[in-house]
């Protein structure tokens, strides 16, 4: 009779190992995942303050090249030489404007998608649990 009673425990406890190990299993893989989200987060948010700083460096320069444009054609008529730097700083400041505005562009185009990589994860955990799944239902219905 405590050979019955040994028995009966056995399988209980290993049930409760068994949901202890699944349950360690998943917190682990959610975790992993957060970590992950988390990472993608700050990636977002670095490449978005790029664009926001290539940005206000872009406008900054582009006034500076207005008000050179600007003082370019009010001493058009004026002087010789006073012309020439004129012209040169306002087409380097131009120039300057039309450089931060493409790398601007070019921040703001290299976005992937927001936590395509915690999807893909998520995707392939998805398509890993289901093919377990299958696995142990064809396990159970062959003879």
């Amino acid at each position: 009779m405590v050979e019955s009673t040994k028995s009966t425990a056995s399988p209980s406890s290993g049930l409760l190992s068994s949901l202890q190990g699944l349950l360690a299993t998943l917190l682990a893989i959610f975790q992993t995942r957060l970590a992950l989200l988390a990472t993608e987060f700050e990636e977002e948010k670095l490449r978005l303050l790029k664009v926001l700083a290539w940005g206000a460096v872009a406008l900054l320069l582009g006034g500076m090249g207005m008000l050179f444009v600007a003082a370019f054609i009010t001493v058009l008529f004026w002087d010789e030489h006073r012309l020439l730097a004129l012209g040169l700083m306002a087409a380097f400041f131009v120039v300057a404007c039309v450089a931060a505005a493409w790398r601007a562009n070019v921040h703001w185009q290299v976005a992937t998608g927001l936590l395509s990589a915690t999807l893909a994860e998520l995707d392939h955990d998805r398509q890993a649990l289901m093919s377990l799944g299958q696995a142990k239902q064809q396990e159970a219905d062959a003879p």
